[in-house]
């Protein structure tokens, strides 16, 4: 199946009604990632059809769970998810944060190949990123567990913001580590992804 298939049958699975447009250029983001991999290691994923599921469809699982009007992506790697976000909210304000040079010079090459004027590529580590304003939402995929997440983000979220951390199976030792009991846990079915994934939210309340 294509590319282009996979991403429109997996997007009607979601319930995501995206433009044509949009899903031309999420795709071409897939092949921008293509390209670099060849040269430079940025995902270990490496088959077409599974970055439709792996990349994309994970990444924007999350857009019914984005209440917010600026969004941190901490340790974003080739830009997940922030940049298919960003592609799928154009009304939204992303950050992208990656302390790699190599990341975040791909990263800044996707935004100027897809025109994506909403996003913002920093390269810095994150306990030393110092914004002139809070996030909403701060966001991350693959940095590191729970605890140490909210750690080194308290500084960049809003008083009255949130937290969003994507995970595989249901974290009950990562959220008993960091303390933390009211949160909301939600199952994710991801199309043309067969593991587990769960969408961990916890607000702020400072």
């Amino acid at each position: 199946m294509s590319q282009e298939q996979l991403l429109g049958d997996g997007l009607s699975a979601l319930g995501l009604a995206l433009s044509r447009e949009t899903q031309e250029k999420l795709l071409e983001y897939l092949a921008l990632i293509s390209k670099w991999n060849k040269v430079h290691n940025l995902t270990a994923v490496r088959d077409p059809e599974e970055m439709v599921g792996l990349h994309l469809l994970d990444s924007l699982a999350v857009l019914p769970h984005l209440k917010c009007s600026t969004l941190l992506d901490v340790g974003s790697g080739a830009g997940l998810p922030g940049i298919p976000l960003a592609l799928a909210r154009p009304d939204l304000k992303v950050t992208i944060l990656d302390s790699s040079h190599k990341k975040t010079t791909f990263q800044r090459q996707a935004k100027a190949e897809l025109g994506i004027s909403n996003l913002e590529v920093v390269c810095s580590r994150v306990e030393q990123f110092k914004p002139a304003q809070q996030f909403d939402c701060v966001i991350s995929r693959a940095f590191s567990d729970i605890a140490e997440f909210l750690k080194l983000t308290a500084h960049l979220v809003e008083p009255d913001g949130h937290w969003l951390a994507m995970k595989g199976v249901y974290p009950y030792e990562e959220l008993a580590q960091a303390g933390l009991e009211n949160v909301e846990v939600v199952p994710l079915s991801v199309p043309g992804v067969e593991a587990h994934r769960h969408l961990v939210r916890i607000e702020a309340k400072k």
